[in-house]
């Protein structure tokens, strides 16, 4: 099979190879970057796996006038700059020993051990310069036609080397596999078996792979999945997931992207900002959404307050958790209350003889009217 894509006759990336190649080493494309090439999606990371060692890459691609830097040069990667793309360079490598989140590794000059060690039979594809595939397993090809995630191997081991790999088994099956044909049993099983091992992960890796998942275009299975195996109230106490399948027909319905944040604030949990050691916007943008679930507040409202992308998210939490429909009439709503500025100031008020208390209830009184009246409230209706 032959790849083609078209990062793949980028002049750097060619002349990347080339070097490397000039110097009797291999250049492979592996990963991400050769997956998503083959089923057409875009591709952002370019990686490059190499039996040269890393000393040795950093000098030959040095003299082809590259820069390369030296990234993770203890486990055989090296960064290389050309034509201002960034290459993933990678010495082949297999594992000597893992404690669940961390391998010893050492460096390898066979593909086929550097692909015994990878996760799942869909990331062990590589190609080379000329875009020629390479299986080196056999599996990879077949999987990736079949859109099935499987680990390499007996699932248990994958497992031991890298808990974290429990997560990824649930994104990768929202982003890649057939949604019809279920979860990999020995997978599901294996990870079911092992979910201890995530508490040992740091919260920083768990909420990012949390976060990788809720930006599929439809997480709702392999969540569910996640849910019956005890998983996920592992990683978030308290979640409840049971709406998220309503949260996405209603995203789908209105044309609007999968939002991670939205998600969130949907599926919940006991201290999720602790439990996914979320950013403080993340955290604050799910604590203002859950606020305003149960409140009365209308569209308009929510916009006007909340703005447009938060209020637009209310809105739907409250139909996917209520059983409610949202029509296109309350997201124009929500985006009209979002654009509005209230026509009055404080000095305004001040100027007829308000002042402290008085002056901010006067304040809140005539915004609550104006909101109630659909913003239609000019400043002489709110001051008269």
């Amino acid at each position: 099979m032959k790849l083609e894509a078209d990062w793949l006759t980028r002049p750097a990336t060619q002349a990347l190879c080339a070097a490397l190649e000039g110097a009797g080493f291999h250049a492979l494309f592996v990963g991400g970057c050769v997956r998503d090439g083959i089923i057409g999606r875009s591709v952002s990371d370019i990686d490059i796996a190499t039996d040269a060692r890393p000393e040795r890459v950093m000098e030959i691609t040095q003299a082809a006038g590259m820069k390369p830097v030296p990234t993770g040069i203890d486990h055989g990667t090296v960064t290389v700059v050309a034509g201002g793309f960034p290459h993933e360079v990678t010495t082949f490598r297999r594992d000597v020993e893992t404690d669940g989140r961390r391998a010893v590794v050492a460096f390898s000059e066979r593909v086929e051990e550097d692909a015994e060690r990878r996760d799942f039979t869909i990331n062990a594809l590589y190609a080379d310069a000329r875009g020629q595939v390479l299986d080196p397993l056999g599996q990879g090809l077949p999987d990736l036609t079949a859109r099935r995630v499987r680990f390499i191997g007996d699932p248990r081991d994958r497992i031991k080397e890298d808990y974290l790999r429990i997560l990824r088994f649930f994104r990768f099956h929202a982003h890649y596999a057939d949604p019809a044909g279920g979860l990999d049993a020995e997978g599901l099983a294996a990870c079911a078996g092992m979910a201890e091992g995530l508490d040992g992960l740091s919260r920083e890796r768990v909420g990012a792979e949390m976060a990788k998942l809720l930006s599929a275009p439809d997480p709702a299975p392999a969540v569910a999945a996640m849910t019956q195996a005890g998983i996920l109230v592992r990683v978030l106490p308290g979640a409840d997931a049971t709406a998220l399948p309503v949260l996405v027909h209603l995203e789908g319905q209105h044309g609007l992207s999968p939002d991670p944040v939205r998600r969130l604030a949907l599926i919940g949990g006991e201290n999720a900002t602790d439990a996914l050691r979320l950013s403080k916007s993340q955290a604050s943008g799910i604590a203002n959404r859950r606020a305003r679930i149960g409140d009365v507040a209308g569209a308009g409202a929510l916009g006007y307050h909340l703005g447009d992308q938060a209020g637009l998210d209310v809105v739907l939490l409250r139909a996917a958790l209520f059983g409610t429909g949202v029509t296109q009439a309350e997201l124009d709503a929500v985006a009209h209350g979002a654009a509005q500025t209230l026509p009055i100031r404080a000095a305004d008020l001040q100027a007829k003889g308000l002042s402290g208390p008085a002056l901010g209830e006067a304040l809140r009184a005539a915004e609550a009217r104006w909101i109630a009246s659909g913003f239609t409230l000019t400043k002489p209706d709110l001051l008269a």
